[in-house]
């Protein structure tokens, strides 16, 4: 039992006119292979989709592959070698566009690796020359501070020699200058630990 005749008109369902299309383009392009092995025609089939995207299929004749030239006579040898050196100039300006695109994006990347390469370097100076003016180093205080004043009672209508020998100490007692010279980090951590 066969198929029935289809009706030609648009699909309206979105989904299965894509399937629909995405089968036809393939039986189609299958046809137009089919036709030029079988025939020895020379085909070219282009379709676009609704949004624009191109399928293609085109043989290229046997003549380009240096094949079956004895039929040809020299007119069209000659047309079949312009047609080769018109395609071969083409290739020839594609890959150099192509070429000079790499080498430019490659100058490119280069200068900017090298910027990139200057402005780590510099950061990397200023942080040493900082790094030096931080070496830790222990300032001890000018002035040494001040013992706080405590209250001592006052013992002046006291007498007895035990007092009085005891204040005569306490004034005889000076306080002694503090050195201020400088000492690395690494002694002090020895002292405190």
């Amino acid at each position: 039992m066969g198929r029935g005749r289809v009706q030609l008109k648009r699909i309206e369902n979105k989904i299965s006119r894509q399937v629909t299309f995405s089968k036809r383009r393939t039986g189609l392009l299958k046809k137009a292979h089919e036709i030029s092995v079988l025939c020895d025609a020379d085909v070219a089939l282009i379709v676009f989709s609704t949004k624009g995207k191109l399928f293609e299929y085109a043989t290229h004749s046997r003549h380009y592959d240096g094949e079956d030239l004895e039929q040809l006579n020299l007119r069209e040898l000659q047309n079949v070698e312009q047609q080769l050196e018109t395609a071969l100039k083409r290739i020839r300006t594609k890959k150099n566009q192509l070429m000079h695109e790499s080498i430019s994006e490659l100058h490119k990347k280069e200068r900017a690796l090298q910027e990139r390469n200057n402005s780590l370097s510099k950061k990397l100076k200023e942080n040493e020359k900082t790094s030096e003016q931080q070496i830790p180093m222990l300032h001890l205080p000018q002035h040494p501070p001040q013992p706080y004043p405590c209250s001592v009672p006052s013992f002046a209508n006291t007498s007895g020699p035990f007092i009085g020998a005891a204040m005569r100490e306490e004034e005889s007692v000076q306080v002694q200058p503090v050195s201020t010279t400088m000492m690395p980090l690494w002694m002090i951590r020895h002292i405190n630990q």
